[in-house]
């Protein structure tokens, strides 16, 4: 008789949880290397981020943005982070949780919102909604519906890089959950192949759609995805802004240098559902409780400026400041028109004469 096969033990809820909120220590940059002023810069962005999802949240509840919605609550240190060390012309490129991306980009927050509500104000002219918009200005590639399907788009603008002979380096963020895809690795084969400038940013938020990444990954550590193809790979805590930056310049320097790709595991944490319509009953309130109080990558900046002489008044200023902006946003997304429905016949791949019909 054939011996059973083994099989992986499931992981108790609360070894996942432990898991989870175990925290690596901070690897900073050099002292003295992220000043107060990056403090500030770093706090006043991510604000917005957590401002502008936050009214999105409630838009949404209101009915005003259809369709899906994913929210970057509790991830803004990874982008912010990672924006602090590139360079203008570097690009971006990023899956359906995206509005965080936009916006530390430089999109205006009111193109983006007139987005989420499907108005011709938005940066797709309302035809892409949530997961599909995006801006050659500002070299942000779009966010991405299909799961995993960006990695394939951030691995051919490294190779356009490098067929120009520009020292610009390609983003490319995907989930936990896509990192499991096939596409993944066939893009991973072909950047360390060619030695493309490419940083595949895994933003390990824990829990792919509603599953444990304990659940659902052999591997756990991320970071050795690319292990191998020969390609680098390093797991930061993406909770903590100066820790991203850090990893981040260290991973686009690597990519200048011409040495190919490098692989940035960020461990993070998303506080709401997967999406607007995810209530998230497969992990504990208590568990997002802790990291809220724990771990919140914009409180970490908020305690920093205030042991820096800070004061609150200021602090609070900042956040009047945000909230105007977010508010700004949203009157201008609802009062912007609907797309015209000529606008069914724009931006399409061929006119109708040319496909025949």
């Amino acid at each position: 008789m054939a011996p059973k096969k083994p099989t992986k033990k499931s992981p108790s809820k609360a070894s996942e949880t432990k898991s989870i909120l175990k925290r690596k220590p901070v690897k900073a940059d050099a002292p003295g290397s992220f000043t107060l002023d990056d403090d500030k810069s770093a706090y006043r962005e991510m604000l917005l981020i957590r401002r502008f999802e936050e009214k999105a949240g409630q838009m949404y509840g209101m009915g005003l943005i259809g369709g899906f919605c994913h929210l970057y609550i509790g991830q803004e240190a990874i982008i912010v982070g990672l924006m602090g060390a590139a360079r203008k012309g570097d690009q971006i490129v990023t899956g359906y949780r995206d509005h965080g991306h936009m916006l530390a980009c430089g999109m205006d927050a009111k193109g983006v919102m007139a987005e989420l509500t499907g108005r011709a104000g938005g940066y797709s002219k309302g035809k892409g909604g949530s997961m599909h918009m995006f801006s050659i200005e500002k070299t942000f590639y779009g966010g991405h519906g299909i799961v995993g399907a960006q990695v394939p788009i951030g691995t051919g603008l490294g190779f356009a890089n490098k067929y120009r002979g520009n020292e610009n380096v390609a983003l490319a963020f995907f989930g936990d959950g896509a990192a499991n895809q096939g596409q993944v690795y066939e893009s991973f084969n072909m950047a360390e192949l060619w030695s493309l400038p490419v940083i595949y940013v895994i933003e390990n938020n824990q829990y792919a759609m509603g599953t444990s990444v304990a659940r659902a990954s052999a591997q756990t550590n991320l970071s050795k995805r690319g292990v191998s193809f020969n390609i680098p790979g390093e797991q930061v805590d993406g909770m903590d802004v100066r820790a991203v930056r850090a990893a981040g310049a260290k991973a686009m320097e690597w990519c200048r240098a011409g040495k190919g790709p490098y692989i940035l595991e960020m461990e993070t944490y998303r506080y709401r559902g997967h999406s607007m319509s995810d209530p998230a009953k497969y992990r504990a309130k208590e568990e997002v409780t802790k990291m809220r109080q724990e771990h919140d990558p914009i409180e970490q900046v908020r305690v920093r400026l205030l042991d820096a002489g800070v004061t609150e008044d200021e602090l609070k200023t900042i956040d009047k400041d945000i909230r105007a902006i977010v508010a700004e946003a949203a009157e201008f997304a609802q009062s912007s028109p609907e797309p015209d429905p000529s606008e069914l016949w724009t931006d399409v791949i061929a006119p109708l004469s040319v496909a025949g019909a």
